[in-house]
């Protein structure tokens, strides 16, 4: 049972007493595995009991991801009030030297309750914004070289204390406008208000860290008074300071000095720690550095995997306003939750192989270490567009360079900041490229500001073999040049092969999940050209570009019984699927439709392997397939999975029309969707979870108006097709443009897709 520090037993005791498992009584977030990987140490709650009572920490503790971006989105039912709550009540002692530096620290923008949060929040975001941002890329650009050409013949550096600590600080302050002081000061005071606020501190400890932060407070206060001095002074803090003169009741005087010494901290420290994390797992990974050297076109998406892989931001802290439940778990009023976003950003629920470093991962954006909605990170892209510039310049000037072995990594004990406390690298000075090319030492590459699009990634692959799959079909086995392993697949996944101009979409029809990249592609003669390219000029032993693998077409593999319908070239992702429903011993049959044996891919496969569940719909042989015949075969809880030619599809869905939603899924590649037209009426979008309203103009997408704005909405097609960019409608009648929704799903009004969907009125409200 908890001890006296933990709120008494907060769930229902059943017949067998209190319903804390072994391994919540366990959990510690101080213990160094924690401490270490955060995520890898709650892998078994991800799995078992994903949401659980600590009372040790006297915490519920949210560890999935669907979990935890739910509490992030509801902000009036989860109160971000108790965010910096120190998690070690201070001792008398502490309060009595805190209360001499007259210390009052008071609400900022991340523990804030509405309204008073978004109405500063408003205020004050207009500095963050991407396009304000790219300003001050010079000056990150410059520092960095200035502190890389202090090592750079040295053979040897912790990152840490030669660039990753103070190059993020200088600039902080120099958004803020705060002048640049004593650095190993300022490191002291955010080491303490760190500790103090989510460490774990002894006794002893604490009155140590109580006068450093009480210092910092009255530093905080000194650094004000001579910045309210300068009417016409730059930067965000001058600013928020004009703010309190115009709108003294919404930018308060005790908001300002608050936030000044906040600020400080959250401006710098996280995107130090999570360049640490990033340099960390990228020279971990020696196949993965070694390609970006050869391509920093990777780095934006490298960055976005590291910080979901390893971000800098562990958890935040919310307070349940009501009684209320998450993923059926009872949470009474006045519970104290724990989010984990370092947990939530590897479930494999959401992120296919989520423990596995992959650069190209697509979805990569979704991740939460900046959190969600109302409350995520102002400085998302400020830290981004930093990371980008580390990892640009080390790549390029030290691709030699590599971590010392054998060291041992420390980590500051703190519930929700992540980052080791030194990072040992070495090279040999000799081997630096800039010996031999100068030019290397001042070049540079530019990257947009914000979240990098899923259009800009791609890996390169090599062609191991070319077969004849058919008449008019080749079969392609696709990997890695290097030999790096390509990301495990589901069935029903496909690829972007990127052929110079023009990108095609193919089915994987490999044996899932074994990395098996194998696409089958048919000649179209009246296709667009893709078909006939790979046909007369792929060879094997080329290199191509592709993006994924994504899944859009996800087979439900625990649905009673399968109906698995395919025409034509359609039975690539069909095949795969069969083979894995062979595999789990599940219920199927497969119906395949072709105008002969000779141009029908696998047959001899799917009749070895798929005999008795096969049945074939050859034309040739009089055998044309009766949709309506094949669909009387539905029974409860059966699940249709279709693909094939677009008037195969078309009938289908007629055909299912009456049928339970989800009963029936197909797949398209081809939209007539084309994003905005100039002759598209403008409407307005509010986004409830960030408190903005946005207008759209005729000619612009949802898509560009949000991402615009700062809010990171993930894509991927951008024709309507993958479902990716969907977002939630509250309220509105929506001008749907997809080929994603189905004819029911559309008419409930409740999702959009916000590449090429609109409002069919003036005002949408938005779940964003």
């Amino acid at each position: 049972m908890a001890d006296d520090k933990a709120m008494a037993c907060p769930a229902h005791a059943g017949a067998g007493g209190c319903p804390i498992s072994a391994q919540a009584a366990a959990f510690d977030p101080f213990a160094p595995a924690y401490l270490a990987n955060p995520a890898e140490a709650l892998k078994w709650s991800r799995e078992q009991e994903p949401v659980f009572y600590s009372p040790e920490l006297g915490y519920w503790v949210v560890s999935r991801y669907d979990d935890v971006k739910a509490v992030f989105r509801d902000n009036i039912t989860f109160s971000p009030s108790i965010a910096l709550e120190r998690v070690v009540p201070p001792s008398a002692e502490a309060l009595a030297t805190l209360k001499r530096y007259n210390y009052a620290m008071n609400r900022t923008l991340v523990n804030e309750d509405e309204p008073a949060h978004m109405e500063r929040r408003r205020a004050l975001m207009d500095h963050f914004l991407p396009s304000n941002l790219a300003g001050h890329e010079e000056m990150i650009r410059r520092l960095t070289r200035e502190k890389v050409d202090a090592f750079i013949d040295r053979g040897q550096a912790d990152l840490v204390e030669a660039m990753l600590w103070e190059i993020p600080l200088t600039v902080a302050l120099h958004f803020l406008g705060v002048p640049k002081e004593d650095m190993d000061t300022l490191k002291e005071f955010s080491v303490a208000h760190t500790v103090n606020t989510w460490g774990k501190p002894t006794p002893e400890q604490q009155l140590q860290v109580a006068d450093t932060v009480g210092r910092f407070w009255q530093f905080a206060g000194q650094v004000l008074e001579k910045m309210r001095k300068e009417p016409d002074g730059k930067g965000w803090m001058h600013d928020a300071i004009r703010k309190n003169a115009e709108i003294p009741d919404i930018v308060t005087d005790s908001y300002l000095h608050s936030m000044m010494m906040a600020i400080i901290v959250a401006a710098h420290e996280t995107t130090s720690l999570a360049s640490a994390n990033a340099l960390k797992q990228l020279l971990s990974n020696r196949l993965v550095w070694d390609r970006i050297c050869k391509d920093p076109g990777l780095i934006p998406n490298a960055v976005e995997e590291c910080l979901r892989l390893d971000g800098s931001v562990v958890a935040w802290r919310r307070q349940a306003t009501r009684d209320t439940e998450i993923s059926g778990v009872a949470i009474p009023k006045d519970a104290k939750l724990l989010i984990v976003s370092a947990s939530a950003n590897h479930d494999p629920r959401h992120f296919e192989n989520g423990d596995f470093l992959d650069i190209y991962r697509d979805s990569a954006v979704e991740h939460l270490t900046f959190g969600y909605g109302s409350h995520q990170c102002m400085g998302k892209n400020f830290a981004r567009l930093e990371m980008r510039i580390f990892i640009e310049e080390l790549t390029r000037r030290l691709p030699h360079m590599r971590l010392v072995e054998d060291q041992e990594f420390t980590y500051l004990p703190s519930l929700a900041f992540h980052g080791p406390d030194k990072l040992m690298v070495e090279w040999d000075p000799a081997k630096n490229p800039e010996r031999f090319d100068p030019s290397l030492a001042a070049s540079s590459i530019s990257f947009p500001v914000g979240a990098p699009s899923s259009k800009e990634i791609a890996r390169t692959v090599r062609i191991a073999k070319i077969e004849d799959a058919a008449r008019g079909i080749k079969l392609l086995k696709l990997e890695d040049p290097d030999g790096l392993a390509l990301p495990a697949w589901t069935p029903g996944a496909h690829i972007d092969l990127v052929l110079g101009d023009f990108t095609r979409k193919y089915s994987l029809c490999g044996r899932a999940p074994n990395q098996d990249y194998t696409i089958a592609v048919l000649r179209e003669e009246s296709g667009r050209g893709g078909s006939a390219f790979i046909h007369d000029r792929l060879t094997a032993g080329m290199t191509v570009r592709m993006r994924g693998p994504k899944n859009y077409f996800r087979l439900e593999e625990d649905a009673a019984r399968h109906i698995l319908i395919a025409g034509g070239i359609g039975i690539t992702p069909i095949v795969a699927m069969a083979d894995r429903l062979k595999a789990l011993g599940r219920d199927y049959v497969v119906h395949y439709s072709g105008r002969s044996r000779q141009s029908m891919a696998f047959l001899d496969h799917l009749v070895t392997e798929h005999g008795d569940r096969l049945v074939l719909h050859v034309a040739g042989e009089g055998g044309r397939a009766n949709l309506a015949s094949i669909l009387e075969t539905w029974t409860e809880g059966a699940r249709i999975h279709a693909c094939g030619p677009q008037s195969l599809l078309d009938e289908l869905a007629g055909l299912c029309a009456g049928l339970p939603e989800g009963a029936f899924s197909c797949e398209a590649f081809s939209s007539d969707a084309g994003g905005a037209y100039a002759d598209d009426t403008a409407f307005e979008v509010e986004l409830a979870d960030s408190g903005l309203t946005l207008s759209v103009a005729a000619g612009q997408t949802l898509l560009e108006a949000v991402r615009a704005a700062g809010i990171d909405v993930p894509s991927d097609c951008e024709e309507g097709l993958c479902g990716s960019c969907e977002v939630r409608v509250l309220q509105g009648a929506i001008d749907h443009r997809d080929k994603v929704l189905t004819s029911t799903e559309k008419a409930e009004g409740n999702r959009m897709m916000a590449c090429c969907s609109r409002g069919a009125d003036r005002k949408l409200r938005l779940a964003l």
